[in-house]
């Protein structure tokens, strides 16, 4: 939790019964006030709240995974002050507002799910689209997406062997290893990727801990066992944090 920041500061229990645009409308106008009046929140920046925006993501996974529904609306709401205090510092330099954010969206998910909007942002008649369909019709509107911006600011065509404008372009560097890696085998089935096959197959012959003794012998190692969970349809993200948990819960304080 941000020092300081509370999602509801105002306490208002009668506004449980307003709309969404109501309490959206409120959200922003204590988000003003309080970068007009509070010393501390005035002094924010987008670096500084970086911080706070990784560590409450992983907050609201956590309380995701706990499923305790009061966990979740918190987190959530932690999430959205994120983005209406990154929205308000884009205001006040004159950059661009809330409304933007939310009109881009809407526009961005009417535009790559043509199999239920119309160009017009009406509804289709019938939705026949298979998930498949749907996952290959997003990838491909968004490289469309990708193609143009680069045309539009004058920048050469893409190239699909660079890793930032290929199959693997908008995958975040600053992802935890595990997650880049299963994002990237995601990524490459959907493009029809040839896969390498793996160093070693897991199990019987695989090398253990003690045959480990450098960093690129661990990788590889590593990188086979997100395939096998790709493969599996399993998170290793995921996996691994509950594995973890477990050993923590397991383990003797010292």
């Amino acid at each position: 939790m941000m020092p300081g920041l509370k999602t509801d500061p105002l306490n208002d229990n009668d506004g449980r019964a307003a709309s969404s645009s109501d309490e959206m409308a409120r959200l922003v106008a204590v988000v003003a006030a309080l970068r007009e009046h509070c010393p501390w929140t005035a002094a924010l920046t987008h670096d500084s709240l970086t911080t706070y925006l990784l560590e409450e993501s992983y907050e609201l996974i956590e309380a995701l995974e706990t499923g305790r529904s009061d966990h979740v609306a918190a987190e959530l709401g932690d999430i959205l002050l994120q983005v209406v205090l990154h929205a308000r510092l884009a205001e006040e330099a004159g950059n661009f507002v809330l409304a933007d954010v939310a009109r881009g969206l809407s526009e961005k998910l009417i535009r790559r799910s043509p199999h239920v909007f119309q160009a017009d942002g009406g509804l289709q008649e019938t939705f026949p689209a298979t998930i498949a369909e749907i996952e290959e019709t997003w990838e491909r509107v968004k490289a469309e997406e990708r193609a143009a911006n680069s045309t539009a600011n004058g920048e050469p065509p893409p190239d699909p062997a660079a890793p930032d404008k290929g199959p693997f372009a908008g995958i975040p560097r600053s992802l935890p290893a595990l997650a880049m890696a299963q994002k990237s085998l995601e990524r490459a089935a959907r493009a029809g990727l040839a896969m390498p096959p793996a160093d070693a197959p897991l199990g019987a012959g695989s090398p253990d801990a003690e045959h480990i003794v450098t960093e690129e012998q661990l990788g590889k190692v590593l990188f086979d066992v997100v395939r096998v969970a790709q493969r599996q349809g399993l998170d290793a993200e995921r996996a691994l944090r509950i594995a973890v948990r477990d050993f923590q819960g397991r383990s003797d304080p010292l």
